[in-house]
């Protein structure tokens, strides 16, 4: 019996809306620039804190694998290790760094030191005063220092009391002692010196004339100073709670959809009270141009005398002299 032909079916290929192309192709383009960004800020962070990544990969497991490995070398690799933990904190997704930190068995407090140290040891200078120090325990407590003695340490082999000779023999606890005083000593020279220079700055102004109209124009500018000083101060710390709020490892919410929420809070918040300085800063801006701009340029000259008149000698002339001219 012959057999009965079938005709084979072909299904009509189902249509794609442009639109919905169009919509999904934006999308793979907005992952694409994530993605490449956040290349390129993992490796600004290894090339600033000379970090060789692994196969020269971006990949949070390899660098986390990596750090576990020269975790397990000698102490001298500390460096490496704080150097691979910055590295880390800037590849992992907000809020991983601290799981990963616990894979690898480090606390956080711990983490912070290693990566300070990566930063202050980080330059080729400090080579000598490594080998002195051959264990990341000395190396820690010689975070203290500050940048002008580690250089002084590891150029010169000296700094106040403490010499790069000793350190390779002083035991953990002596080295302690000697960088806490060594430190002590760096504090109250700075302190002498800013007292001498308080001193020097009150004996000149004591050789000055002061009249009852110099006292009140000097407490006005004065008054200006302090002002002018709280709003840098107050900016100061807006740049902070900027900051604060990008902060990686700290979560704001429960969940990530909580923590959307209270971060555009946090957003719209700050955005506003910034327009809102903005815009004041503008017309207090407009104000001075329309008002006391105009006295800045005219009394140029005067402002000179002013100044020339305050070097001392036989003819000083006071500010009341001058604004009377």
């Amino acid at each position: 019996m012959a057999r009965t032909a079938h005709t084979p079916v072909i299904h009509a290929a189902p249509e794609i809306a442009p639109a919905a192309y169009a919509e999904d192709a934006r999308a793979l383009d907005i992952v694409a620039v994530a993605d490449q960004q956040q290349n390129a800020r993992v490796r600004a962070v290894a090339l600033r804190v000379g970090y060789q990544l692994p196969a020269d990969a971006i990949d949070p497991d390899l660098i986390q694998r990596d750090i576990a490995a020269n975790m397990r070398r000698s102490v001298e690799a500390c460096l490496e290790v704080g150097r691979g933990l910055a590295v880390l904190k800037e590849a992992c997704p907000h809020g991983q760094f601290m799981a990963r930190l616990d894979v690898l068995g480090i606390e956080t407090r711990v983490a912070q030191r290693f990566m300070q140290t990566a930063v202050k040891f980080s330059n080729a200078s400090s080579t000598p005063l490594l080998k002195a120090a051959g264990n990341q325990t000395k190396l820690f407590e010689m975070l203290v220092l500050d940048d002008e003695q580690i250089d002084e340490l590891a150029l010169e082999g000296q700094t106040g009391e403490l010499k790069l000779d000793d350190v390779a023999t002083m035991s953990v606890k002596e080295l302690r002692s000697k960088v806490r005083d060594a430190k002590q000593e760096r504090e109250a020279m700075q302190r002498l010196l800013a007292d001498k220079n308080a001193k020097l700055d009150e004996l000149s102004a004591a050789k000055l004339s002061v009249s009852p109209f110099d006292e009140k124009v000097n407490t006005f500018k004065t008054g200006i100073a302090l002002h002018f000083d709280r709003l840098d101060e107050g900016i100061a710390q807006v740049y902070l709670l900027h900051g604060a709020i990008l902060q990686e490892d700290t979560q704001w919410g429960g969940d990530d959809e909580q923590e959307r929420l209270i971060l555009r809070q946090f957003s719209t918040l700050y955005g506003d009270r910034l327009r809102r300085l903005t815009q004041q800063i503008a017309e207090l801006r407009d104000h001075y141009e329309a008002t006391l701009a105009g006295w800045a340029a005219e009394l140029d000259n005067r402002n000179l005398d002013l100044f020339q008149a305050g070097q001392g000698g036989d003819d000083d002339v006071g500010v009341s002299d001058v604004l009377g001219a």
